[in-house]
């Protein structure tokens, strides 16, 4: 199950030419891909586009009533590959991914595409995962863009511009015979906004007109003499046809670019921040009016050199708002302005972070040392720290105004970090419970991590994991580590890495080289990391897709022997056993452990609504929480470092003769009982109880409670006489 259902916002999509279409940036985009005529769709789930794949998902049954084949590839290459369609036949087709780890999958077919060109319009909708909120290396798709020469279009964050670069990036792939990447920033994707709708379009030519009438053209496959012509073709005749449509079509945008001698040149992903940091100068206003010259580039790339003169023309100097390294666009931005003989004065990572996103304030930062240098703007004061005597302090009116505030330090001295870490009742933790009670016997492992939410054990209090390498590339990471020791190399992997390249890249790989090593294959039923998602191997029965392969029964037939399952990763104790077998058998070959239970935080989804409405329902419900007995408490706290969860905190310790707090249970508790689990596996002290939490309960359970409440209060009160007795 995804994470979140969009079954009532696509119907929006059915909205008419002339409809006002109000939503989020990400439904957005397919309402435009209808309106496209697009004959198929394809796509892998990934930050900050999973959602879109969750959308086509939700809005197959539109799909079909338009004619157009939707698919949730096995991987990125898989969904880049599918626009193989477009090449000899005259079908438009897009595909989403994330970046820039989804475009590196996906680079061989990317640039076999992009080598022998397109006839139908092909556009790749890349998810931009760049700048702090990011989960991933920090590299951009525009390095991609120029390699493979796809023509890359970035449009300004707002609804109308994000629709018409869809409908747009369609057309500039039909008018170069060229693939387009159309980046979405995070913000753009869930941007929300309004912009007329137009109406839905079948595909002028079918998937079945294909299939029935193939076509070939030899000169299309790259494969020598013919991809030496292809780059040839990409600078001769698609380049210059680029460049024709991108003008023609105004696709990049001036705004009152004559209203002084310098300006700004941004991307136009980046319009929205840099307009707010322009307003907060006075420099511009929320609509978009502004003092200074803008240049956006809704194509980041290629640069369109007759635009970048005709703006840069009696301009004194230009700042580039662009963000990242390298700085692509002012290297290119240089070149022509030196080419064409320029005076103009350019001005970019001198001014701006050389890396990094560019927020707010960077950009404010940024735009005010432009401003300042050419004078658009008086330089700030030094700010001035001012102490107040107390014996002054009354004389102060309270209408006197305030002295402005200094910072006393920076943030980051006086805020506590908050890495990451896994969710409440994560059944993820108690694997890595088990594998530091297997440290404390055996020793330390390397441990080669992989993409996924099992990548929070790096981080305290597991503080397991050595390296990581991509999704599903846990078991290639520790291939290299395949040699006669006393150890064995552990990796790891999460069930959508597995189907989406792991079992060939890492256990299928182990079998072929006769590996010794462990794979630890954590499998909570669905691609928890991105959403939910099903995948192969889910337990859920879905509709329009086949489910319920076992990952078991796919590694024994690429030749595993050892092989165990575990139904309930919960069990430490029996995690802890097997582990310890896997490390320590005399069995040669690649060993393969499956750890298996549901994602809590999908369940509590699913459930919690049923509960909360059987509860309205006036339904007799049980919950169970737990909880730490305080007097038996030590205040050792290994439960909390073997186990990490948010619910486990300390209080004070209410015995008087012990000053170390004592391990609590919040509220936020979900039952799943790592916590005792732990205890017991760990040999700790007996602190941990299980409560149940009866909500409409019957006669019998108030009549049990009573009698329960009874006893505990009668010897609750004879252990209050025993201890006054003593008290002398």
């Amino acid at each position: 199950m995804a994470e979140r259902s969009f079954v009532e916002e696509v119907k929006k999509l059915r909205l008419s030419g002339g409809d006002v279409f109000r939503g989020e940036g990400i439904l957005a985009v397919t309402k435009a891909l209808l309106e496209s005529g697009v004959s198929y769709v394809a796509g892998y789930q990934g930050a900050p586009i999973s959602h879109l794949m969750d959308v086509l998902a939700d809005a197959q049954d539109i799909l079909a009533e338009q004619g157009i084949r939707f698919e949730n590839s096995a991987s990125e290459a898989t969904a880049a590959a599918t626009l193989a369609a477009s090449v000899n036949y005259p079908l438009r087709g897009a595909v989403t991914f994330k970046a820039t780890v989804g475009t590196n999958v996906a680079s061989d077919a990317l640039a076999n595409l992009a080598s022998g060109g397109v006839t139908g319009g092909a556009l790749i909708i890349v998810g931009e995962d760049y700048g702090e909120g990011s989960s991933i290396m920090q590299e951009r798709s525009h390095a991609f863009a120029m390699k493979s020469q796809i023509w890359l279009l970035d449009p300004r964050p707002n609804l109308p511009s994000i629709v018409d670069a869809v409908k747009t990036g369609f057309d500039l792939s039909e008018a170069s015979n060229t693939p387009v990447m159309l980046q979405l920033r995070i913000r753009a994707c869930h941007v929300h906004g309004h912009f007329i709708a137009g109406d839905n379009k079948r595909a002028k030519f079918t998937l079945q007109e294909a299939l029935e009438n193939p076509q070939r053209d030899v000169s299309r496959i790259v494969l020598p003499p013919a991809s030496f012509v292809h780059e040839q073709e990409k600078v001769k005749d698609r380049w210059p046809a680029a460049v024709r449509f991108i003008e023609e079509r105004q696709l990049n945008e001036f705004f009152s670019e004559d209203a002084d001698d310098i300006g700004i040149i941004v991307q136009g992903g980046s319009y929205n921040t840099l307009l707010r940091a322009l307003e907060r100068l006075d420099l511009a206003d929320v609509y978009g009016n502004t003092k200074v010259p803008l240049y956006v580039m809704n194509v980041a790339y290629p640069v369109i050199e007759s635009e970048v003169i005709r703006f840069c023309e009696g301009k004194r100097a230009v700042l580039i708002v662009e963000e990242g390294q390298p700085n692509f666009v002012e290297q290119n931005l240089a070149t022509i302005l030196r080419q064409a003989g320029s005076t103009t004065a350019l001005h970019g990572k001198d001014m701006l972070p050389v890396a990094g996103e560019y927020t707010s304030s960077e950009l404010l930062k940024g735009a005010r040392a432009f401003c300042e240098r050419y004078e658009r703007l008086a330089p700030l004061p030094a700010p001035v720290r001012k102490v107040i005597p107390l014996r002054e302090v009354a004389a102060i009116g309270v209408d006197a105004a305030p002295e402005p505030a200094v910072p006393s330090s920076a943030l980051g001295d006086v805020v506590h970090a908050r890495p990451p870490g896994f969710c409440t009742g994560c059944p993820e933790r108690p694997i890595f419970s088990a594998m530091k009670l297997v440290e404390r016997e055996l020793g330390a492992h390397h441990v080669s991590a992989d993409i996924g939410c099992h990548l929070f054990s790096i981080l305290p209090p597991f503080n397991i994991g050595n390296t990581t390498m991509g999704y599903g590339l846990g078991g290639a990471g520790a291939s290299a580590l395949n040699a006669p020791a006393g150890k064995r190399a552990i990796s790891m992997m999460g069930d959508g890495g597995f189907w989406h390249n792991g079992l060939t890249s890492g256990v299928a790989n182990s079998v072929f080289n006769k590996s010794d090593n462990l794979t630890i294959v954590v499998d909570n039923n669905y691609t928890s990391a991105t959403g939910g998602q099903d995948i192969l191997s889910s337990n859920a029965v879905n509709k329009t897709r086949s489910t319920g392969h076992e990952i078991e029964r796919a590694v024994r037939g690429v030749g595993v022997e050892w092989v165990k399952t575990l139904r309930r990763t919960y069990d430490v104790a029996g995690m802890r056993d097997a582990l310890k077998e896997a490390l320590t058998t005399t069995k040669k070959g690649p060993k393969v452990l499956i750890a298996q239970s549901e994602c809590m935080l999908n369940k509590q989804r699913r459930e919690k609504p049923l509960v909360r409405k059987a509860i309205a329902d006036g339904k007799r419900m049980v919950r169970e929480k737990f909880g730490v007995d305080s007097d038996t408490c030590t205040g050792d706290h290994s439960c909390i470092r073997l186990s990490g969860c948010p619910s486990l905190s300390i209080k004070p310790n209410p015995d008087p003769l012990r000053t170390d707090p004592v391990a609590t249970v919040l509220d936020s508790c979900v039952g799943c009982g790592v916590c005792g689990e732990v205890s017991h596996a760990a040999v700790l002290c007996p602190s941990f109880y299980k409560a149940q939490i009866v909500s409409n309960p019957t006669g019998w359970d108030k009549l049990r409670e009573r009698v329960r409440s009874a006893v505990i209060g009668w010897l609750q009160r004879g252990e209050a006489r025993r201890r006054e007795a003593y008290a002398f």
